[in-house]
């Protein structure tokens, strides 16, 4: 692929909030001392444990973070679409990357190092604010994700996903979003996806294929995730 232009990547990164209220000298300034990664499916982008160098931003492609246990269970935290950013901790602290990220098709990335970023935060205290609230966004959501884990089963987490990434009513599976790979992000084994999928579908509350998974129900799903009384 070829590189994309350091223009585009400039109006990109307009579109992220945090930016948007850069003059655009600091923004294009800011795109011309990105670099750029291509990435293969299934690449690894970085590994838990590596020295975490800086702010991510996906130009095309999609990308998850996982943790894996001991004996090679996958637990996706999150996953990262064309337009967003994520390893905020990588403009603060030069520490050892807390999780793993994984392109999930051909992905290219733009990389924007700390020493590019820590110079304009220090002359902009509402950017760092800015950057900051979405760092304790991150944070409300993985603790949200913790408790769903130990206190739901895999049927409440699933229809909590349904609801949360399908506003419109339905979740169109991108190709990568296998039942192994969906069963990853909910922290269960596939063949107790399978159940719950199941289990849903038989109460006429969705309806699933390989293309995607509609919602037949909605409040009858929100009680199913218990968001109702």
């Amino acid at each position: 692929m070829l590189r994309p232009n350091a223009n585009d990547f400039s109006e990109q990164l307009q579109r992220v909030p945090y930016f948007a209220g850069l003059d655009a000298a600091t923004v294009q300034a800011l795109a011309g001392l990105a670099t750029w990664h291509e990435y293969a499916p299934g690449a690894v982008v970085f590994l838990e444990g590596d020295n975490n160098t800086g702010l991510y931003s996906v130009h095309s492609g999609w990308v998850k973070v996982v943790k894996f246990s001991l004996d090679g269970r996958e637990q996706v935290l999150r996953y990262f679409g064309p337009g967003e950013v994520f390893n905020e901790i990588g403009i603060f602290l030069a520490r050892p990357n807390p999780a793993t990220a994984i392109a999930l098709e051909h992905s290219v990335l733009w990389q924007l190092h700390r020493t590019a970023l820590q110079p304009v935060l220090t002359v902009r205290p509402d950017l760092l604010l800015q950057v900051m609230a979405n760092m304790a966004d991150r944070i409300v959501y993985l603790a949200g994700m913790v408790a769903d884990l130990s206190l739901h089963t895999v049927e409440v987490r699933l229809a909590r996903l349904l609801l949360d990434a399908a506003p419109d009513g339905a979740l169109v599976r991108q190709a990568w979003l296998t039942q192994s790979e969906l069963a990853a992000r909910l922290g269960a084994a596939p063949d107790v996806l399978s159940r719950a999928l199941r289990a849903l579908a038989d109460a006429g509350l969705i309806h699933f294929d390989r293309r995607q998974i509609t919602i037949l129900d909605r409040p009858g799903l929100a009680q199913r995730a218990r968001l109702t009384e």
